[in-house]
This record gives C-alpha cells, sequence and structure tokens, in this order.
C-alpha cells in the first residue's frame, strides 16, 4: 500500500448519530478515511434498512444530470426523434458495474480512487500512469465545468437579464459571480452531510421537472403518443444515426469523473468504516458484503433517478424539436424549447422550463465542486503536496481547492467564448480517462479485493462487458478527437 494511503489510529473517541438500530453517520471529530475498526457496526439486513443508508448516488446522480444530459440528450432526441431511446436506458444501465465494483473495492480496502489509481502499472517514475493521466485530467474538469456554470447563467440570464441585453458578457458574467458566490457558500464547511442533503434535495426537484416538462408537452401540438414509445424500444439503430447513437452511450449515464468520485463519497458515508479492516474473519466478510449490498443498491437507486432524467430530457427533444426539423446546439437547445412553451403553453412554461433548466445545470455544479476537489486534491496529495491522511491539512486544502475551482470555472466559461484548444484537449484526455477507469477498475477488482466478498460469475461478465463498453466509446472519442 503507498505511504499516502497508511492508516493512522485515530486521537478522537467514536460517536454514532442513532436511527433505529443503526447508526447514520459519524460524529464531525472522526475522520471517515482513517479504517481502523473503532467504527464498525453491523450492516442491515432488509431493504427497508439499507434504504437508510443511501447518499453516495445522490451526489453522483447531481452530478450526473447537467449539461450532458439537458444540453446533449435534448440535441440527440432532435436529431433522431423516438428511435434511439431504448438507448439511454441501455447506455446508464451498462456503465453501472464498473460504478459498483470500484465501490465494491473502496469499501474492502477503506481506500478511494486516485490512491487506488496510483497502483495500477505500468509506472512513469515514481507514480502510476493513471496517476499522471488524473493530473493532465484538470484540463478536461476546468473546460466541462466552465461550459456548465456560463450555460446556467445563460438560462438565468434568458429570464432576469442584467442590462438590455440578455447574453451580453456583463449580465452573463453578473450571474457566473452569483452562482460562483452560492456555491463557494454550500461548500465552505466541506462537510459530507450537507453536500448530501442538497444534492439529494436538488436531484428529486430536477428529476420531478425533467417529468413535469414531459407532461406538459401532452397540452401542445407536439403531444407524445404511445406509438412513438413503441418505437422508441424497437432497439434499432436508423441508417446513418450510428454517430448519434455512439455519442448518446458516451454522453449519458456516469462518467469517468463520476465513478471515480463515488468511492469517496462511499468512504465519507461511512460504508468502509463500518465495515473495519480487513482482519481475515467471517465477521468481516459478513459485514463487507453487507455495506457493499447497501452500496449496490444506492447505485442502482441512483440509476434509476437519472436514467428517468435523462429520458426525459431525451424525450423533449424528439418530441417537440424533431417532428419541426430543429437540431439546436448548446445554449440554443434551452432558448429554443422555451420559445416552444411560450407559444403553445403560455409564458410561464417558458418561465418554468428555464428556472428549471438553470437549476439542472447549476446542480451538476453544486455537485462537481466537491467531487472534483476530491479528486484534484487527492492527485495533489499524491504527488506530494500535502499528507491525504492528515485530516486537518486534507480539510485545509479542500477548503482552498473547493473556492478556487468554481472561480476559475467562471472566468473561464465568462471569458472564453470558444476555447477550441482547450476543448479538443479535454476530449482527448476524457477518452483517456474513461479507458484508463475501465482497465484500472478491472486491475483493482481482481488483485486487491478479498475473493470472498466477491459476487460471482454474472457480476464478472457485467464488469468487463461494462469495461470493454466503456473502453470502446473511450477509443472511439479518442478517434473522432482526432
Amino acid at each position: 500500500m503507498p505511504a499516502e494511503e497508511e492508516q493512522r489510529a485515530p486521537a478522537l473517541p467514536e460517536h454514532h448519530y442513532h436511527h433505529g438500530q443503526h447508526t447514520i453517520g459519524t460524529a464531525p471529530d472522526r475522520d471517515p478515511y482513517v479504517v481502523d475498526g473503532s467504527a464498525i457496526q453491523e450492516p442491515p439486513t432488509t431493504l427497508k434498512g439499507r434504504l437508510k443508508f443511501l447518499g453516495p448516488g445522490m451526489i453522483t446522480s447531481a452530478a450526473v444530470v447537467g449539461s450532458g444530459e439537458l444540453l446533449t440528450a435534448t440535441t440527440l432526441g432532435a436529431q433522431v426523434g423516438f428511435i434511439l431511446l431504448w438507448l439511454v436506458f441501455v447506455s446508464t444501465f451498462v456503465k453501472v458495474w464498473v460504478q459498483i465494483e470500484l465501490g465494491r473495492w473502496s469499501i474492502s480496502v477503506g481506500r478511494v480512487a486516485v490512491g487506488g489509481y496510483d497502483d495500477v502499472p505500468p509506472r512513469i517514475g515514481r507514480r502510476g500512469w493513471m496517476a499522471w493521466l488524473v493530473l493532465l485530467m484538470f484540463v478536461q474538469f476546468m473546460t466541462s465545468q466552465a461550459g456548465v456554470i456560463s450555460a446556467s447563467a445563460f438560462a438565468l440570464s434568458s429570464l432576469f437579464p442584467f442590462g438590455a441585453e440578455p447574453y451580453s458578457v456583463t449580465s452573463i458574467g453578473i450571474w457566473v459571480a452569483i452562482l460562483v458566490a452560492i456555491v463557494v457558500a454550500i461548500h465552505i464547511t466541506n462537510r459530507y452531510e450537507v453536500v448530501e442533503s442538497v444534492s439529494t434535495g436538488l436531484v428529486f426537484l430536477i428529476t420531478a421537472f425533467a417529468v413535469v416538462m414531459v407532461f406538459i408537452v401532452q397540452a401542445t401540438p407536439y403531444a407524445w403518443t404511445g406509438s412513438d414509445w413503441a418505437d422508441g424500444f424497437r432497439f434499432q439503430v436508423a441508417a446513418g444515426s450510428m454517430g448519434v447513437a455512439l455519442s448518446m452511450f458516451g454522453l449519458t449515464g456516469v462518467g469517468a469523473g463520476e465513478v471515480s468520485a463515488y468511492t469517496y463519497w462511499c468512504v465519507e458515508k461511512g460504508y468502509a468504516a463500518w465495515t473495519g479492516p480487513n482482519d481475515g474473519s467471517a465477521d468481516w466478510v459478513r459485514r463487507a458484503r453487507g455495506w457493499t449490498s447497501v452500496m449496490k443498491v444506492d447505485a442502482w437507486v441512483a440509476w434509476v433517478i437519472y436514467t428517468i432524467s435523462t429520458a426525459a430530457f431525451y424525450i423533449l427533444g424528439a418530441a417537440v424539436l424533431n417532428p419541426q426539423g430543429l437540431e439546436p446546439k448548446g445554449n440554443e437547445v434551452m432558448v429554443t424549447l422555451a420559445e416552444v412553451y411560450d407559444s403553445t403553453v403560455g409564458r410561464w412554461g417558458a418561465v418554468v422550463f428555464l428556472v428549471g433548466a438553470a437549476l439542472a445545470l447549476f446542480k451538476t455544479i453544486i455537485a462537481n465542486v466537491p467531487s472534483l476537489g476530491r479528486l484534484v486534491g487527492h492527485t495533489l496529495a499524491v504527488f506530494g503536496a500535502f499528507d491525504w491522511q492528515d485530516k486537518d491539512q486534507r480539510n485545509r486544502w479542500m477548503r482552498i481547492i473547493m473556492i478556487v475551482l468554481p472561480i476559475l470555472w467562471g472566468l473561464l466559461g465568462t471569458i472564453l467564448k470558444s476555447p477550441l484548444a482547450l476543448v479538443i484537449l479535454a476530449g482527448i484526455l476524457n477518452a483517456i480517462f474513461l479507458i484508463g477507469v475501465a482497465i484500472s477498475t478491472i486491475y483493482l477488482a481482481t488483485n486487491q479485493v478479498d475473493p470472498r466478498i466477491r459476487d460471482g460469475r454474472f457480476y464478472s461478465v457485467m464488469l468487463y462487458i461494462s469495461a470493454t463498453a466503456i473502453t470502446l466509446v473511450g477509443v472511439l472519442g479518442l478517434i473522432s478527437s482526432f
């Protein structure tokens, strides 16, 4: 185990907040990254009991349903209609298995993604190749999130502009500054409970918004029918739409960043500490399997939620934009749909859509500031910036990073209208990162997970199918980037 991952003995006693027979969290003075046996507790054995311990998946859902779904899924629906609706469900379903296996590894060894990536051979210098790749991914994190925060500001500025021109640099810039200030205020304490509570509330709000907007369409000339849904589940790919299908597979569901960040939320929730260190005993196996079962329920509940949201946005594009021959790109998707609602159901429909769209996009930033902040911080620690296992140092660095990141994203999103070179580089890095996460997950699951807590041949087969599909998408993304 690398030096930065060595466990330290806790200096403070363990306390729990009780909920029935189980605790629902650890005291604020406890370090969830210390897995030494002092926080062990029995896992719930019923579905009802497991549902009380969900949380990491809600943060993942908050990160997933953003620009990729609202803007991209809607655009893809506009391009090909209902025929690829089935692919929304398949693409999100296939990717969950890598997430689950990386989560299983994290619970069983008490570690998180970047530390594990540093173990994956071959090594370049003193670090694993994946650690270097995460370092390079800082570029992708910058460009992608800059686009999301500026898109959210774009939607809000459409409704409440500062000045006469809603899409001026001044108006967009002021809204970006407001959004950045809100994000910093939410995350300044660097508390898991805050991230989970805010993410959960926003996830359910945005999912309800997406579904409601789909049904409001029924009051317009663009109402969908049962036959439209039947067309969407024929498992066909229309001639000439293979490129769109591949794009949808790559852009919907969890990505490499969300899968990696999920391990941090599993640990901070307490799954690893409650399992305890592997002492070889049957009791540890029972606890590890039990808390892994909780994690799997968490992952699948999240899958249901973000798949519903993604499908809803796709349906909006297929039902409203495709019949009109409209294929808007980027922020034009929001404006076009808002205009359709305005002209068919009234101004209130456009206002509801733009407010909901802004919240959907902003929710991604709220989830990604702490998620990507942890990936950035841990990577810097791996390269020697600070000791990740020192709780005080880690929290200090996290607070600084979670202030700096949204400010940088906001500045980039406001100033650079089309940072083409950065976007191309980010696309290349993201494609490689997808491949790297798939390879790393198989390596860690095979070499570091106790065989006694694996789930058998079916899960192994699904892991390899998932990793292969993700790798193929990464390769295709790499080819298209060049």
